[in-house]
């Protein structure tokens, strides 16, 4: 295993600022879909950047006050819905983001060559914000990290409620073109509203839904150690030879798979225990119509592949593989739509008791930021979770990295089962 970085307090020269629209915007109250307000979302994204060299913060704050003036939910603040109390709504009232300067003394390449490790001690990278619940944080948190070298860490935390992966990427895109080239408009105009998404009425549940259960069920609590393993181009090309017969799929299906097998197998889970697999799959084009270029709240649904263990760890690629193709086809707009009536009942969560879930990161253009000083040369979560990331690889559009905290027991064997030879 590679070497994990503890990270020192940071250094607060102020306290955090509110940055707001520098332009006019709509003062109403948005409707969240059934899908951005699901109990499981009610936390927030959050993105970690390192850059070789730091961008200055006034200007990051001139142009997030501006892409703010498009982005203007993010610079709301989330409430209880005054129709359902168990509701969530959007207030858009331009209170603004919250924007974080710190320092910190360690170098751009110390960081570096621990970042595929995340610990505990990185949250101190974003400015904690004290609130009684969820609610009362900022549905836009940012801390720019000054280091000694000359370099900067950018971190992000994005509301769920408000974004999916590809709404933050849009999102953190738009901010990175404004800071660039102040005088042009957005490439992607954001669109804001989410009526399209509204359920059925009556409702009407007309699949089958493994990926959930009630009363929801609870991970179990041990001791988590944070596994990491890159996946080249060709390695990804190994994992699909393994499939006999042959069958055509993508890299994420290979690799999906192939986690999935190797998680059953390092967990040393019972032979007969039903085990699931859970990954998002992007909802804009399966729904007729779909949802309008710029849409960046949450477009996606958990697809669900199921299996024994002993059929799982025994049988070679091609029946993990098929599994995930044939779940990832089920998503098709009536299955959205069913998804989204069975979520009005707001009693269900995804089922974690014996499933790994898969959050896919890359591909999505998140690793491209360029805020006038380069790229970054790592992009990755703040911590790692027991929810399992596919992570682009910084220069490798073709690569994964898989990043995932597992039990200590199993976190060596883990390693091992991933490893592609």
């Amino acid at each position: 295993m590679t070497k994990s970085i503890k990270i020192p307090d940071c250094c607060y020269a102020k306290e955090p600022a509110l940055v707001t629209p520098s332009g006019q915007t709509p003062d109403h109250t948005i409707y969240l879909s059934n899908l951005d307000d699901q109990l499981f979302l009610r936390f927030s994204i959050k993105y970690l950047y390192l850059f070789k060299r730091r961008v200055g913060v006034e200007s990051l704050k001139a142009s997030l006050s501006k892409v703010l003036t498009d982005y203007y939910p993010l610079a709301g603040r989330l409430k209880a819905s005054s129709q359902n109390g168990e509701k969530l709504e959007l207030d858009c009232n331009s209170k603004g983001a919250l924007f974080a300067e710190a320092y910190l003394s360690i170098s751009v390449d110390q960081f570096l060559e621990a970042s595929q490790r995340p610990n505990i001690s990185w949250r101190k990278l974003l400015y904690r914000v004290e609130a009684e619940s969820f609610i009362g944080i900022p549905p836009l948190v940012i801390q720019v990290t000054h280091l000694g070298c000359g370099g900067m860490i950018l971190c992000t935390a994005i509301s769920h409620c408000l974004c999916d992966g590809i709404g933050t990427a849009q999102f953190l895109q738009a901010w990175a073109h404004i800071t660039t080239k102040p005088d042009t408009t957005l490439p992607i105009s954001p669109f804001h509203g989410r009526h399209m998404l509204k359920p059925r009425n009556p409702t009407q549940v007309t699949s089958s839904h493994p990926e959930f259960t009630y009363p929801a069920s609870q991970e179990p609590v041990s001791q988590l150690v944070p596994v990491s393993a890159t996946f080249t181009f060709s390695q990804i090309l190994k994992i699909k030879k393994l499939c006999i017969p042959s069958i055509k799929c993508t890299s994420f299906e290979a690799l999906a798979a192939h986690v999935w097998r190797s998680w059953a197998m390092a967990l040393d889970l019972p032979p007969s225990l039903p085990v699931k697999l859970l990954f998002s799959v992007n909802a804009r084009n399966k729904l007729k119509p779909g949802l309008p270029r710029g849409f960046y709240g949450n477009g996606f649904v958990l697809a669900c592949a199921e299996s024994l263990v002993d059929q799982l760890v025994s049988s070679n690629g091609h029946y993990t593989v098929k599994l995930v193709k044939e779940a990832k086809e089920s998503v098709s707009d009536e299955r959205v739509r069913s998804v989204i009536d069975l979520l009005e009942e707001r009693k269900w969560k995804p089922d974690l008791s014996a499933s790994l879930v898969i959050s896919q990161w890359s591909k999505l253009g998140l690793e491209d930021l360029d805020f006038g000083e380069g790229r970054a040369l790592h992009m990755g979560p703040v911590a790692s979770e027991i929810y399992c990331i596919f992570l682009p690889v910084v220069g490798d559009f073709y690569g994964f990295t898989v990043l995932m905290s597992v039990p200590e027991k199993a976190a060596t064997k883990f390693e091992q089962f991933l490893k592609v030879y």
